[in-house]
């Protein structure tokens, strides 16, 4: 099957299958949200239209997982795409039993941020909705309830915006897997024309935004998106978002050793936050082959919170989960080709 089905109505599953009865549809449709993948298994079928199904399309399944890692905290997958390309998704845990899901948009991505392994690879082609919701699916067959989704995966997400709006719809069926919007969080690395977007719709999602620097020149060598879209104009779109949303914003703030953690750059960051109701995490920078940065030093990072704990700022430091297996934040990029696959 060159397509999941995930993203389709009933009516166009049973187009797409050739299906005789308009309720095999739903049938196929809510085996697959339950974990079955393959027709043969959907045992309410006809035997006959079982084999058949099988043998035009296959498994349910449009990817395939080529490769898997995991540690105590998180789960990498990289799956393997119809048309050859390669993307990772990541399950995550809180070790208390809650369990989401960090999804990817594209493969590669175009942003270029200095700091993130993603950003090497350059944007190969967007995901379309039903790549980006299968991701979840593929997560789930791990075997966890998941509860929470966070598009943090590879690529900017707010610039595969139609794509990434259905697949929120498609997970957020309430005959699907019906995960609240309220679950869900969107992370950009400050791209201000999909902020605005994403303010006028009015959806109850989450937004999370890579800040890095509250200092234009700092930013701008580091993040590509700061060249265009500056903080002022950033700040504008997050002041809108939250006129429309009335929702806490989460700034993410990577620390890098010598770069971000001064009195200065707290100061700037304390200047940046007058008028938004945020929240600042604090990720000390997961180290990546061939990048050159440094992970600051617990003195570093002592010194830079006590500056912001001094100045009134609502913070939090988050140990990314999954730095052992390349699955953190910043760290995924494909390693794996298509031609390594099948010539093992």
């Amino acid at each position: 099957m060159r397509k999941s089905i995930l993203t389709e109505s009933c009516v166009q599953i049973a187009e797409e299958l050739r299906l005789d009865k308009p309720f095999q549809a739903k049938i196929i449709y809510h085996a697959l949200i339950s974990g079955i993948t393959e027709f043969e298994n959907i045992t309410s079928l006809p035997k006959a239209l079982r084999e058949r199904l099988k043998a035009e399309h296959g498994s349910l399944l449009s990817s395939k997982v080529v490769r898997k890692a995991e540690d105590d905290s998180a789960v990498k997958l990289a799956l393997l795409l119809s048309d050859g390309s390669i993307i990772e998704c990541v399950r995550l845990s809180d070790g208390k039993g809650r369990y989401t899901a960090c999804l990817s948009s594209q493969v590669g991505c175009a942003m270029g941020c200095a700091f993130c392994s993603t950003g090497t690879m350059g944007l190969i082609r967007n995901l379309d909705a039903s790549e980006i919701a299968e991701q979840f699916l593929q997560l789930t067959l791990l075997g966890e309830p998941i509860t929470h989704i966070v598009f943090m995966g590879m690529g900017e997400a707010l610039t595969n915006f139609t794509a990434l709006m259905d697949a929120i719809n498609t997970l957020h069926r309430e005959d699907g897997f019906n995960i609240s919007l309220r679950r869900m969080t969107i992370s950009t690395c400050g791209y201000v024309p999909g902020i605005r977007r994403l303010s006028e719709l009015g959806l109850p999602v989450r937004l999370a935004v890579s800040l890095v620097s509250a200092d234009d020149d700092t930013r701008s060598r580091i993040m590509r998106v700061n060249r265009t879209y500056p903080l002022d104009q950033l700040k504008d779109a997050l002041l809108s978002f939250q006129h429309h949303q009335d929702k806490r914003i989460t700034l993410e703030y990577c620390l890098l050793g010598g770069i971000n953690t001064d009195r200065s750059s707290a100061e700037k960051l304390r200047m940046f936050m007058k008028g938004l109701d945020a929240v600042v995490n604090l990720i000390p920078w997961n180290p990546v082959d061939g990048l050159d940065f440094t992970m600051p030093s617990e003195r570093e990072i002592q010194g830079f919170t006590g500056e912001l704990r001094r100045m009134g700022i609502n913070f939090t430091i988050r140990r990314s989960k999954g730095q052992n297996i390349a699955g953190a934040c910043g760290q995924l990029a494909t390693e794996t080709k298509r031609e390594d696959i099948f010539h093992k």
